[in-house]
């Protein structure tokens, strides 16, 4: 087995198309094909089912698939480990954050970053935190910002606590307030609410609170990702649950009542690998940010650091 094949198998994998995944490993399709087949005589299983142009995972693709890609992407950690060896003022890192994190406190946090290493490249790689603790686990991320506490299902993977940010209720500026002072999760009974996709932390916080209450929320438009749902909000469709480090200044905001609600946002990362320098670098940044040389860090109202507590 060769690391060329894992590739070129991953590529087919991942385009589910011999000629497009050629193409974007930039090698003829009859070569690529031929490591391929090269790599099921290797394995001893068909990877591949081939029917009239479809290519589909077989069990065997599926099994390889997730240890092909972490194969790959420790290989390339290792030898960015060693390029980095002579200087830290070059490297790459490939931070995953929710989308929640990317619109709020994240732009501040990579600038002062970039500040202060210019050199170092950054990926950001914006999904959800169930999906970012996969690509994590299987070493397509250097690090995640997630606020998913799952991450401890994974033996691969660890995670530190940084913040705890308050969830709040936000409406149309111009509009009048839902209620006078705080407001009690029950007061969003058969209130239309702009509800994000599946598989966000924010519907999830939102339906189990209402559930626990004993009623189930009304959606107005459900499906959204975090840019989608705050221009629905400002549109007038609803009422929306987000963080408070998104609201900024175009939106009416409404706090819980106590204790209200809140997650925490950690940082996560492979803990069977050593980690290259520019993505220690990274680690060390971000708790910088937060908790400041003062203690006071960078936190915009409504969050609490957890870092040094």
């Amino acid at each position: 087995m060769q690391f060329q094949q894992l590739a070129y198998f991953v590529a087919v994998a991942e385009t589910r198309h011999f000629t497009r995944a050629a193409e974007q490993a930039r090698v003829a399709q009859p070569s690529l094909s031929q490591q391929v087949r090269a790599l099921e005589r290797d394995v001893g299983a068909t990877l591949f089912h081939r029917i009239r142009g479809n290519v589909t995972l077989t069990e065997a693709g599926e099994t390889l698939l997730p240890i092909a890609r972490r194969i790959l992407a420790e290989t390339e950690t290792a030898y960015r480990a060693i390029r980095e060896l002579d200087e830290l003022g070059r490297g790459r890192v490939r931070l995953g954050a929710t989308p929640s994190l990317c619109t709020g406190l994240l732009p501040a946090m990579l600038a002062a970053f970039r500040r202060a290493y210019p050199g170092i490249e950054l990926v950001l790689h914006e999904s959800g935190s169930r999906d970012l603790q996969t690509e994590l686990s299987e070493g397509a991320l250097d690090l995640a910002m997630i606020v998913d506490s799952r991450v401890h299902d994974d033996p691969r993977l660890s995670s530190t606590p940084l913040f705890v940010e308050e969830l709040v209720v936000i409406s149309p500026k111009a509009a009048r307030a839902p209620v006078r002072g705080r407001l009690a999760i029950g007061d969003l009974r058969d209130r239309p609410l702009v509800m994000f996709r599946r598989g966000y932390d924010l519907r999830e916080a939102t339906v189990n609170a209402c559930r626990a209450e004993g009623f189930d929320p009304v959606f107005a438009i459900e499906g959204g990702e975090m840019d989608a749902v705050l221009e629905l909000v400002q549109a007038g469709i609803g009422l929306a649950v987000v963080p408070s480090t998104v609201v900024g200044d175009r939106f009416r905001m409404t706090q819980f009542t106590e204790p209200g609600l809140s997650r925490v946002v950690r940082l996560a990362y492979r803990r069977d690998v050593e980690q290259p320098r520019a993505v220690r670098a990274l680690q060390d940044g971000i708790v910088r940010f937060l908790h400041g040389e003062s203690g006071v860090g960078h936190l915009p109202p409504g969050t609490r650091s957890l870092v040094g507590a």
